[in-house]
């Protein structure tokens, strides 16, 4: 055993790789130790930390939540009192479709309501103008038949653009009519024959003479076109009352570019 032990020493001593200078080539080097040390710890049964980026959401989404809570239990007071209106305008306008269907209450009133409505269309308005501008023979009257028709087309645009930009339902499903379809009046907001209606209604008003009597049955009549469409659920209370004002302004616009006669009878001759 000392023998062996000799020889072994003598062999260290002999050995080049054992002198001072040549110890660093025999350790190890550190980054090993660590990528050895680093993959030992991610063999092991503990689980890996999140990275940084998504502890940072996690925390703004937990700072986020409390704030749209309380913007849901919360809304401003506009929003409170658009939504009640809303809520109110439907329930009534459901309330006075009393001919939506045959079932209703007054289902059996629903074709004579239907009527009345008619009254209102566009189309029929637009060809008694126009078989009354034909057989006028004055210039007085092709003028103001030149200008209704002009507001009956204003109507018709009016209505059927803002109806194709806000696309409102009524408040029973049901499908439009041929004659609807044929001047676009599709959708519910605004009414297209309460809108017309009011304008006609106001155009005869300001530019006929007409006795008392008749006045207040021309008003009348507007008031019931209005009332039938909301009979029979084809419009909201407020699509009927959005239509009068519309009405009321297209006449404004109408009054405002009004045609002379000389521009009424150029257009006659060209037509």
């Amino acid at each position: 055993m000392p023998a062996s032990q000799s020889r072994s020493r003598a062999r260290d001593r002999n050995n080049v790789l054992n002198r001072a200078e040549f110890l660093s080539l025999n350790q190890p080097l550190k980054g090993a130790q660590e990528n050895r040390s680093s993959s030992r710890k991610t063999t092991g049964p503990s689980v890996q930390a999140p990275p940084p980026n998504e502890g940072s959401k996690e925390r703004r989404q937990s700072q986020q939540l409390p704030e749209e809570d309380c913007m849901q239990l919360n809304p401003s007071f506009k929003g409170i009192a658009f939504n009640s209106l809303l809520a109110i305008d439907i329930c009534m306008s459901k309330r006075l479709g009393v001919c939506a269907n045959r079932a209703a209450s007054w289902g059996s009133a629903r074709s004579m309501v239907k009527l009345i409505g008619i009254t209102g269309h566009g189309i029929p308005w637009i060809g008694g103008t126009i078989i009354c501008l034909v057989k006028s023979s004055t210039l007085a009257g092709q003028e103001v038949l030149m200008n209704l028709l002009l507001a009956l087309l204003l109507d018709i645009m009016t209505v059927a653009g803002v109806q194709k930009l806000i696309k409102r339902r009524g408040p029973y499903d049901m499908s439009p009519g041929l004659l609807d379809y044929l001047t676009m009046d599709v959708y519910a907001f605004p009414a297209g024959h309460a809108s017309r209606a009011a304008m006609i209604s106001k155009f005869f008003l300001n530019h006929l003479v007409l006795a008392v009597p008749l006045r207040i049955l021309l008003v009348l009549w507007a008031f019931c076109v209005g009332l039938s469409r909301v009979m029979i659920g084809r419009h909201h209370i407020t699509d009927v009352l959005s239509g009068f004002v519309i009405g009321y302004f297209q006449f404004k616009l109408v009054e405002l570019v009004w045609m002379s006669s000389n521009t009424c009878q150029m257009l006659i001759s060209i037509w």
